[in-house]
């Protein structure tokens, strides 16, 4: 074992090895090709990724160039890369391409010195000495399978796998110290890299288009309701929340985000999905335009930004004032909240307890029509909406009037004129009460000429404990069976479809209201075993 005392090596030897990298990787390429700023774009989707588009000036020689380009995210996607001439007047064919996104890294390194020895920087207090050690096993993660940011990684039985080094004769299962590596593989990349093989048949300069898909890009909306009195009306404010993941800093580059259900075939390699580079739209140039793109709808932010690695940006895109919104109460006995699991009601349609499941809520929702006529008429992307309300009772702690949060919710990608139905939350002062009353269950009969039936009675109760009067919105769903009919009801009812029927109830301030009907469900009659071998 050899070792040496000294105070200050780590930074000598790390100067040396830098410069080593910077002449190996200079000696390693024919030509480097620079990004043109000027000329940069992506286009961020919902679901983490997005597709990166710039103009890369390229000077080219008649035959076969060595290409290498090393401004890309360490998510890229190999097989959506796309590199061609946008004019279309130079032939260029990429004879072959390599992706490389395993950057140097000390535990590269140490994998490149298995079975060799290296010196390590120990470290005791003011004290540093240096150990002789040689590397059995590195722990070192490969890009496509790394579990952990440290000297390890999981084989297939979830083992954590630790380096191993020899001291001295003694194996450790761990690093003795800081690794000083004596020099650097000349075939190594300090950024994830793309090497081409290019042919063309003419020499000269080229503004080649490159694009291709990257992972760790996303953005979402978010919408803020304030009501500031009774009067109906909101203010709405959208903001779009941009996250950058990719490991690249985007400078003053165009940003664009789609929105829509993009459909992605999820595979271990996805095939390219590239986005084509539309203009941008010119107006009064808010902070985001919006237009259609195919089946879905593009919105462009005005001006080019810069969107830092790991960076969290946001960019307001619509503001409207004067909103009409209606306050809608709902009641929905069968139903214990406004999340229905699909199938639930059919679930309990053959239990003679179906009835009686009671919910005690009355749901508030806003309703706004995404119309022109109140001053939205833009499509709207998916995303949460928070609502707030302005409390106008003077106080000496509210002189001004604050803002109390008030419930918030999702909306769904929402076209121009259709309507946002906003789920706030339950009423506190108003209550609902569902009960069946009355049951004759005849769908057991069998062989007699009487029709099979079951017919049901329900009372339903709402009560009114506000100041000012309400409409209640009362949903009943007919699930038994089929074919039914209403014979009795206290007042009217509207059909909303095969299954459902709606009541309308306004209440008086500190009232109830009963609502009665009764319903019967015609029950088809079993098939002989007979008719099933015809």
């Amino acid at each position: 074992m050899r070792r040496k005392s000294f105070r200050n090596i780590s930074r000598t030897e790390l100067c040396r090895n830098v410069g080593i990298v910077s002449i190996l990787l200079a000696a390693a390429h024919s030509s480097t090709a620079a990004p043109d700023a000027a000329d940069r774009s992506i286009t961020i989707y919902n679901e983490n990724y997005g597709i990166v588009r710039q103009t890369l000036p390229l000077s080219l020689n008649a035959g076969v160039n060595h290409i290498v380009y090393d401004d890309l995210t360490n998510q890229l996607v190999p097989n959506t890369v796309i590199l061609r001439d946008p004019s279309g007047k130079r032939s260029i064919r990429v004879l072959e391409q390599n992706y490389r996104a395993d950057d140097l890294s000390s535990g590269l390194l140490l994998s490149m010195y298995e079975g060799k020895s290296i010196d390590f920087q120990v470290t005791h207090g003011d004290h540093t000495e240096i150990v002789h050690g040689k590397i059995i096993r590195s722990g070192y993660i490969p890009p496509a399978s790394r579990a952990t940011q440290s000297y390890g990684y999981f084989d297939n039985r979830n083992r954590t796998i630790s380096p191993i080094v020899d001291v001295d004769g003694k194996l450790q299962f761990r690093l003795p110290g800081i690794p000083l590596f004596p020099s650097i593989p000349a075939d190594s990349i300090l950024k994830p890299t793309l090497d081409w093989q290019i042919q063309t048949d003419t020499a000269g300069p080229l503004h080649a288009d490159l694009s291709y898909e990257t992972k760790g890009l996303t953005w979402s909306a978010d919408y803020n309701l304030v009501s500031h009195d009774d009067s109906g009306k909101v203010d709405l404010t959208g903001w779009v929340t941009l996250v950058n993941n990719t490991g690249k800093t985007f400078e003053d580059t165009q940003i664009k985000l789609m929105a829509g259900e993009v459909h992605k075939y999820h595979d271990p390699q996805p095939m390219a999905q590239i986005a084509a580079s539309p203009a941008v739209l010119e107006a009064s140039r808010p902070p985001v335009t919006e237009r259609a793109f195919d089946e879905y709808h593009l919105y462009t932010l005005q001006n080019r930004t810069t969107l830092r690695d790991r960076e969290t940006k946001q960019v307001e895109f619509i503001r409207a004032t004067g909103v009409p919104a209606e306050t809608l109460y709902v009641y929905d006995g069968q139903r214990p909240d406004m999340m229905v699991t699909p199938g639930l009601v059919d679930n309990f349609a053959g239990d003679s307890m179906f009835g009686p499941q009671m919910n005690w809520k009355v749901w508030v929702i806003k309703v706004i029509r995404n119309s022109e006529a109140n001053h939205l008429g833009i499509p709207l992307p998916k995303g949460k909406l928070r609502f707030y309300r302005k409390d106008t009772e003077p106080s000496p702690a509210n002189s001004v009037g604050q803002l109390e949060f008030a419930g918030e919710d999702t909306i769904d990608h929402t076209a121009r004129n259709e309507e946002l139905h906003v789920y706030l939350g339950n009423a506190f002062d108003i209550a609902g009460e569902r009960h069946k009353v009355d049951s004759n269950d005849r769908s057991g009969q069998m062989g007699v000429d009487v029709p099979a039936y079951i017919r049901e009675s329900f009372e339903i109760k709402l009560r009114n404990h506000k100041a000012v009067p309400v409409d209640v919105q009362v949903l009943e769903h007919l699930d038994r069976e089929s074919e039914w009919i209403i014979p009795r009801s206290s007042q009217t009812y509207l059909k909303t479809d095969a299954h459902t029927i709606q009541f309308m109830s306004h209440i008086a301030p500190g009232q109830e209201r009963t609502i009665t009907y009764t319903v019967r469900y015609t029950v088809p009659k079993p098939q002989s075993p007979s008719h099933f071998m015809r």
